[in-house]
């Protein structure tokens, strides 16, 4: 049975019927990106991950990472697709020509990204990991880094990565003890020690650009102290041509549940004093720096996950269709019955509408940040633009968290719609759930994400930007009013946005008095409903569009694509959002039990 990563059909659906993103290429910045421009970006993006991408996957997880004397080798069969993706230019799609990017919206290059990182994540960050350190090196950099660095990476010569974590300074950033000091020259001489770095070292380029967190001598303790170095693993000399070594080592990698064809590194800076790097922003503004990498890399960990979520379910709808197992329930006593595909179950079936629920909603949301990202770039309204940015900003801790939590669960469900076969290795539905788990821990957990909601997120521009997204869900649920046979998934829908701003008002007050610990023990139920919310808005947006196509009378086989839309519609406002329902109650109830319970009641001794 072939693999299949994600739905063609709703892929062109969401871009040109609900987000249409046509409209973009009246703009100057994007005149080029018509539509026939897009579909052909999409099926090459398709192309290449499912004949060169995909195959890597299986093969990656099985033969995993080497290391030996300090050197990292990946898995042989990512070298042909990298240099494949490499030809095709598709690490920096939205960034400037000029640089080596390729000026796409970023709807259209998420799309992409859907696809590729549904073939073989783990190949694929690699990718991303570099394109967030030169973007990096795009906002901040001098003229001269730029000179360096920035072509290099964005067509993929060489890599990057993200050096933060610390044996001792994980989420708490702040307590990191890698130290610079400035030399004569200008540079600074980088000394300390680095975990858990994805890409760290390995043989895919010639050389790696590591963004470096650490602290200048003499500057303030905690996060206000904390600078942004340029650390490459080979010297870059002024004329663009590779030096010394550079005195980063990697002194081995991680043995992990899953995502075994990515190398996790751990990383010495400076054991023989000869780790130089360059200042990357302002002395003292690292961590504000280094928000514009996390800021992105936590959207793309969503597609991490939604990537692992979309091909599970695809797997799992084309075993169901076709792995025949039992009777059907109705002819259960008709001894002549023949048995039938096991989507005719109902538990089967509640299995896979649950799944397409979630990932059509999640692919919606994840496209229509990156929409939203277009908006700004083509707009010359600073009111628009900041309006833009506040959903953005509001949105990406559900694009990661909430996104990441409920992959994993249709991850799950895929192993078990294939049964016991879903838990061996001879189907990818074991490997996507393993490889999967990750995306909940990283570039943030997802309890600090639900915290970032909470106590940044809510309240900004005094919560005006919260206030505006629930806006931009009651004109959904005002246009679908209007639409024959949607009146009742409207009214669901505005229930439970109302519901969630007498939520997001209570936990918001909550925050700020003396019962603050016990709001954010809520932290995480209120991240999960209001990434509920914010799919049955999705989805009662993807109905509407649907539903007007029914009404103009859409071709047989468009109309069967759109009644599913209403029922995935009809299911998930009906038979989930009851559920969300009840938690934003528990919510209200402001229960102080986890911040009461004494650590002895836990048990244990």
């Amino acid at each position: 049975m072939a693999q299949v990563i994600a739905d063609r059909r709703d892929v062109d659906f969401i871009l040109h019927e609900q987000l249409q993103v046509e409209e973009l290429s009246k703009h100057e910045k994007f005149a080029e990106f018509n539509r026939k421009t897009v579909d052909m970006i999409i099926s090459e993006a398709r192309n290449l991950a499912v004949k060169e991408i995909l195959p890597t996957q299986k093969l990656g997880d099985e033969e995993g990472c080497r290391f030996e004397n300090g050197k990292v080798s990946l898995p042989e069969s990512f070298h042909k697709a990298y240099s494949l993706f490499r030809e095709g230019e598709w690490i920096a799609l939205c960034d400037d020509p000029e640089w080596g990017g390729q000026g796409m919206p970023a709807a259209v290059s998420l799309a992409a990204s859907n696809y590729f990182n549904g073939a073989n994540y783990a190949f694929m960050i690699n990718v991303v990991l570099t394109h967030g350190a030169g973007k990096l090196v795009e906002t901040f950099g001098t003229d001269k880094q730029k000179e360096l660095f920035l072509r290099k990476m964005y067509t993929g010569k060489w890599g990057g990565t993200m050096l933060l974590t610390e044996p001792e300074a994980g989420s708490d950033v702040g307590a990191l003890t890698t130290s610079a000091v400035k030399n004569a020259d200008g540079t600074y001489s980088i000394s300390g020690n680095k975990i858990f770095i994805s890409s760290g070292e390995n043989d895919l380029v010639e050389n790696i650009v590591h963004p470096v967190l650490a602290r200048i001598e003499g500057a303030p303790p905690g996060t206000g102290g904390i600078s942004l170095f340029l650390v490459p693993k080979i010297w870059v000399n002024d004329d663009g041509s590779l030096g010394e070594f550079n005195d980063v080592v990697c002194t081995g990698i991680e043995e992990k549940m899953g995502l075994h064809g990515s190398a996790t590194c751990s990383l010495t800076l400076g054991s023989k004093n000869e780790c130089r790097g360059t200042l990357l922003g302002k002395e003292n503004r690292g961590m504000r720096a280094m928000f514009v990498m996390m800021n992105e890399a936590r959207l793309l960990v969503g597609m991490q996950g939604f990537g692992c979520a979309s091909a599970s379910y695809m797997n799992a709808l084309n075993y169901a269709r076709e792995r025949i197992q039992g009777k059907h329930l109705l002819k259960l006593r008709d001894k002549d019955a023949r048995s039938v595909p096991i989507i005719q179950h109902p538990d089967v079936r509640r299995m896979l509408l649950t799944m397409k629920a979630y990932v059509e909603g999640m692919r919606s949301l994840l496209y229509y940040v990156g929409y939203c990202e277009d908006r700004i770039r083509i707009s010359d309204d600073p009111d628009e633009k900041a309006g833009y940015q506040g959903l953005i900003d509001v949105l990406i801790p559900i694009a990661k968290g909430y996104v990441t939590d409920k992959s994993f669960e249709v991850c799950n469900f895929g192993v078990q719609i294939y049964g016991g076969y879903g838990y061996t290795k001879e189907y990818p539905q074991e490997q996507l759930l393993r490889d999967c788990k990750i995306t909940q821990i990283y570039e943030g957990t997802n309890g600090i994400q639900a915290m970032d909601l909470l106590g940044r997120k809510l309240g900004l521009n005094k919560g005006q930007s919260f206030k505006n997204l629930l806006g931009e869900m009651n004109k959904t649920v005002a246009e679908a009013k209007n639409i024959a046979g949607l009146e009742g998934l409207a009214s669901g829908v505005e229930n439970a946005v109302n519901k969630l701003g007498e939520v997001a008002l209570d936990i918001g007050t909550t925050a700020r008095s003396e019962k603050v610990m016990n709001a954010f023990a809520s932290a995480c139920p209120f991240m999960e409903v209001t990434g509920d919310v914010v799919m049955a808005w999705m989805l009662l947006w993807r109905a509407t569009v649907a539903a007007q196509k029914l009404e103009k009378g859409a071709k047989k086989k468009d109309a069967v694509f759109y009644e599913g839309q209403v029922r995935t519609a009809q299911f998930f406002i009906n038979a989930l959002l009851p559920v969300t329902i009840g938690r934003m109650t528990a919510i209200l109830a402001n229960d102080g039990t986890v911040a009461e319970i004494s650590e002895d009641a836990f048990g244990g001794k």
